[in-house]
């Protein structure tokens, strides 16, 4: 029984993870969320320039991750740039952020959408990561102070609902009319 004992002490003190490795939940950022500030990035464009969200302040944003291979990504891009051509005049900036894909098949895909938006290549995964992004599409919905005003996991986001984000992110009404009746 001593033995045992012994042993198992022996292999508790040989097993400890140095208390410099363990992490807490408290030791990393929060996730980002609605009501909250969301979290700074900076990334390059496919052309090579480098956009920063804090650069942005003014301007309401939607940050869109997304993938070329991704079905619900590809079915809401066109709706995405709608909105931008109505809205982008009354600020509106789409930042869409693809990870770690080749400039050659992120540029194939904006010329097969006819996307104008800028398009964020995030090489090391890093702000997917900030972001906490499990799934894609994932959008946030950021108005002109820098505050996530809503979160939307997974789609294809409807035209209509990205529209009335947008009109709630700029303090407008809808763009266009819809027939009565």
């Amino acid at each position: 029984m001593a033995l045992l004992l012994v042993a198992g002490l022996a292999w508790i003190a040989l097993s400890r993870v140095p208390r410099e490795e363990i992490t807490t939940r408290h030791d990393r950022p929060p996730q980002p969320q609605r009501g909250f500030p969301a979290p700074d990035l900076s990334l390059e464009t496919l052309e090579g320039q480098t956009i920063a969200l804090s650069d942005l302040r003014g301007q309401a944003v939607i940050i869109n991750f997304w993938a070329t291979w991704c079905p619900p990504c590809r079915a809401e891009m066109p709706a995405l740039q709608r909105v931008y051509e109505r809205y982008r005049d009354q600020g509106l900036t789409i930042l869409a952020v693809n990870q770690q894909e080749s400039n050659g098949r992120v540029a194939d895909f904006t010329a097969q959408f006819g996307l104008t938006f800028p398009i964020l290549m995030d090489r090391d995964g890093r702000v997917f990561a900030r972001y906490r992004v499990t799934a894609l599409p994932t959008t946030f919905f950021v108005d002109r102070e820098g505050i996530i005003r809503e979160v939307t996991i997974g789609g294809p986001m409807s035209e209509p609902f990205i529209e009335s984000q947008v009109t709630a992110l700029l303090g407008t009404t809808t763009a266009r009319q819809e027939p009565e009746g």
